[in-house]
């Protein structure tokens, strides 16, 4: 037998092999059923990959035809983590939900996209492939970035954006890759231990046996290959007239939300900025009629302006 050559690649991300990979969609697979049911999957080509995509949506016919939520996940999950906010955000409108490539979910990655205009178009792609002219995107942590760096660079089909504890506002700093793997660590506690340390570490999440199983098995399975995301600059910030949301944890590691709380809003005309007391990160998880209510409010507050009104 002829030696196999094949060279993986080093920029783009990639299970570790099929059967682990297996077993975190088995996991994954768990939390989609603990959420909404999912109208449709499907596939979409972009020129980094392709892109997985659920949708979700309201059984009224009104309600079908409203501007819909396009949801992007954090770092190194997949769109697994919205389980707690689709059944709320599906009965006001369609809901897609985005499997980022590079990230351990069903899309596939072939293309680097961590650039901010490769990452931008990609986004552009995968909406334009969806047949969707007008979205109100929302994005946690990377995914905060992400819909951040969309408002800068291509916001002709964002109605608004709502980012939740998101990247892009500072420099990932070293407190909050310690919580990381602090957070990570403690998924393998005794389970006696886990509500103590769910609180100390602002992760709820350690305490639903689902997710853990889910967040080990993909630690395990995926590796991801891109460089943390630089913030976006004082200018680029300053260039955004898409209404903008932003959701922070009280507790927050990624961002000092005090200090974004007065300073969103000021760069970023009209922007609101709010924090959420008793949750870190995740406050769309621990919180998440809170969280959905909110942020169906400010989308509606959007559509109430019209088209027109919002892009002047």
């Amino acid at each position: 037998m002829p030696e196999n050559t094949a060279r993986v690649r080093r920029d783009v991300g990639r299970y570790v092999d099929d059967a682990l990979r297996d077993r975190y969609f088995a996991a994954a697979d768990v939390l989609y059923a603990m959420g909404a049911p999912a109208r449709a999957e499907t596939d979409v080509e972009t020129s980094f990959g392709t892109t997985h995509v659920y949708r979700y949506g309201p059984s009224d016919p009104a309600a079908d035809s409203r501007t819909p939520i396009v949801l992007i996940h954090g770092a190194g999950y997949s769109s697994a983590m919205w389980y707690p906010n689709t059944p709320g955000l599906s009965l006001d409108r369609p809901v897609y939900a985005l499997d980022t490539p590079g990230d351990a979910g069903r899309s596939v990655h072939r293309e680097p996209m961590w650039q901010p205009e490769r990452a931008a178009q990609w986004m552009e792609e995968a909406l334009d492939a969806l047949g969707l002219d007008r979205v109100h995107l929302v994005g946690s942590s990377y995914g905060g970035w992400l819909v951040l760096n969309q408002a800068h660079r291509r916001p002709g089909r964002l109605a608004s954006v709502t980012a939740l504890d998101p990247g892009g506002l500072e420099k990932v700093g070293l407190r909050f890759f310690g919580w990381v793997f602090v957070s990570l660590f403690a998924t393998f506690a005794p389970k006696a231990l886990r509500p103590r340390l769910a609180k100390w570490l602002d992760q709820p999440v350690l305490a639903v046996p689902e997710m853990r199983t889910w967040i080990q098995l993909g630690a395990r399975a995926y590796r991801i290959r891109r460089p943390a995301p630089l913030p976006l600059t004082e200018d680029a910030l300053r260039s955004i007239r898409t209404p903008l949301y932003v959701i922070m944890g009280k507790h927050s590691l990624l961002v000092h939300p005090k200090r974004q709380l007065e300073r969103v809003p000021r760069l970023v005309p009209g922007a609101r900025a709010e924090i959420i007391t008793a949750t870190g990160h995740g406050p769309q998880i621990d919180h998440p009629d809170v969280v959905n209510a909110r942020m169906l409010s400010f989308m509606e507050d959007v559509d109430s302006l019209g088209p027109a009104a919002v892009d002047t």
